[in-house]
């Protein structure tokens, strides 16, 4: 009997040695496909060094008299410089009179302008701007701002009055663009 408990102990034993063996078997893959896994997305995400462009390249590439005389040709009717955007300090909110009802409308502007200069010019005068924009906002009505032919021609009525006020005050337009950031009618 007691040699049937040692062949039934080394049975077992077998049995867990085989159990081990394909263990370490499976984790010796899982390694093995991580590190392949690894080593890939390494060379997938930092790409070959000999193509790399650096920083400099690529500035040298877009400060180009060819990249300037493109963009001066596209829109001519832009003045140079960089584009700089002066946010309204507060949205407009305010009643509209619609067919139905009143509504009440929320909008969020911003003004593109070109250059520091006119970017400070434009931040100086702020309340004549918010003045000029409550105005025109107040004239229109909810059935006009609902559809998106009415959002336009109140982009289009906002520059024409903002450009005036500053023709008026600084001598030129300054701004280029009015852009509505933001627009909830409920």
């Amino acid at each position: 009997m007691a040699d049937e408990n040692e062949n039934g102990k080394d049975g077992e034993l077998e049995l867990d040695n085989s159990g081990k063996k394909k263990k370490m078997m499976i984790i010796i893959i899982a390694v093995v496909v991580l590190l392949g896994g690894g080593g890939a997305g390494y060379f997938f995400f930092m790409g070959d060094s000999g193509t790399t462009t650096s920083q400099a390249d690529i500035d040298a590439a877009l400060d180009s008299d060819s990249g300037e005389a493109a963009v001066a040709e596209a829109d001519s009717s832009a003045q140079l410089g960089s584009a700089l955007y002066v946010p309204m300090p507060r949205p407009f909110r305010f009643n509209v009179p619609g067919a139905a009802r009143d509504r009440f409308v929320e909008i969020r502007v911003q003004l593109l302008v070109r250059g520091g200069d006119n970017e400070e010019k434009a931040k100086m005068h702020i309340p004549l701007i918010e003045s000029t924009l409550l105005g025109i906002f107040s004239q229109a009505n909810a059935d006009d701002l609902a559809t998106s032919a009415g959002k336009i021609s109140l982009k289009q009525q906002s520059l024409a009055a903002v450009q005036k006020i500053m023709t008026d005050v600084e001598g030129d337009k300054t701004v280029e663009k009015v852009l509505f950031t933001g627009f909830v009618m409920q």
